[in-house]
């Protein structure tokens, strides 16, 4: 087993709605399993089964460092003032100073919830990409299995089975690139 790929560039799906394709071909398979009379016509995703046949949360701290760090309370021009000379006085300076003590937490905090939801979204799209690895797998199993049972079927629906099993193909080895999983 290889790597799952981080980065977004070498991904071949970089987001959920990336995927949406994959899982409306399963969902296309699913109904072309479920109804044997169904074909490219009927499919709202014929063309390409055509086609694949062819080829803030640290702002309050900067807000309540202000608002309470200050000898006069409030939020008056000299209360402001006040507390930003406070603020400063922590590393040697004065307000100016105190601008950039009040606004580290926030900026920090702002970072590490931007890192936390990126690292969120990152782990929700790997599990979704996991999921309908395993789904789109099934999938063309069953597919395949169609194509075997359904042999003497017409001509269209032959090239309806077989397009679908070639689009899932393709879903699957672009999924098992992401994923890190070998061919």
């Amino acid at each position: 087993m290889g790597k799952y790929i981080t980065n977004k560039k070498d991904m071949k799906f970089q987001s959920q709605d990336a995927l949406k394709t994959v899982q409306a071909v399963i969902d296309d398979a699913d109904k072309a399993l479920k109804d044997k009379s169904r074909r490219m016509e009927n499919s709202p995703i014929g063309e390409a089964v055509a086609g694949a046949v062819g080829v803030g949360v640290g702002a309050g701290i900067g807000f309540a460092g202000l608002y309470l760090g200050g000898s006069v309370a409030g939020l008056s021009a000299a209360g402001i003032t006040s507390a930003l000379a406070a603020a400063g006085s922590l590393i040697g300076g004065g307000m100016v100073a105190g601008i950039a003590v009040l606004a580290a937490p926030a900026v920090v905090l702002g970072g590490a919830g931007i890192g936390v939801a990126s690292h969120m979204k990152k782990k929700k799209l790997h599990e979704a990409k996991d999921l309908l690895y395993k789904n789109a797998l099934a999938k063309q199993s069953a597919i395949l299995k169609a194509l075997k049972e359904e042999s003497d079927a017409d001509k269209d629906r032959m090239e309806y089975l077989n397009g679908l099993n070639i689009l899932l193909q393709a879903a699957i080895k672009d999924l098992q690139h992401d994923l890190g999983i070998a061919d």
